[in-house]
């Protein structure tokens, strides 16, 4: 059985985290290493590796996540159209994935650029 990952950890509550919404599906908690002034990290309870390995099943928990993207969004007050937000998932290591527990990215506070890296 293979170790669980650095969010299986957290959803565990073996290792602590800022949480900011929990329910059944998900768990958001502000990233350790903001590249914004809002990072937060939404991700499914149910251990999906990367996006490229979710199946049709998992269409509702996708789809959870950017909703609870929205509202986090809504709460912190970066929804609005004249602030804005990005929402990031990154897929495979030449993607940026760092953890292999599917993850997206909310960040705001700041102007981002385009083409983003």
């Amino acid at each position: 059985m293979p170790e669980p990952t650095l969010f299986e950890r957290i959803i565990a509550r073996e290792i602590p985290a800022d949480i900011i919404h929990e329910d059944d599906l998900s768990i958001a908690f502000k990233d350790i290493n903001p590249q914004a002034p809002h990072h937060i990290l939404i991700i499914p309870k149910k251990p999906i590796p990367r996006v490229g390995e979710a199946n049709d099943n998992d269409s509702a928990t996708l789809g959870h996540l950017l909703i609870i993207a929205r509202k986090i969004a809504r709460d912190i007050g970066i929804a609005d159209s004249s602030e804005g937000f990005r929402l990031v998932i990154n897929n495979g290591q030449d993607g940026g994935e760092s953890v292999p527990h599917l993850h997206v990215h909310l960040l705001g506070g700041r102007k981002m650029q385009w083409p983003p890296g």
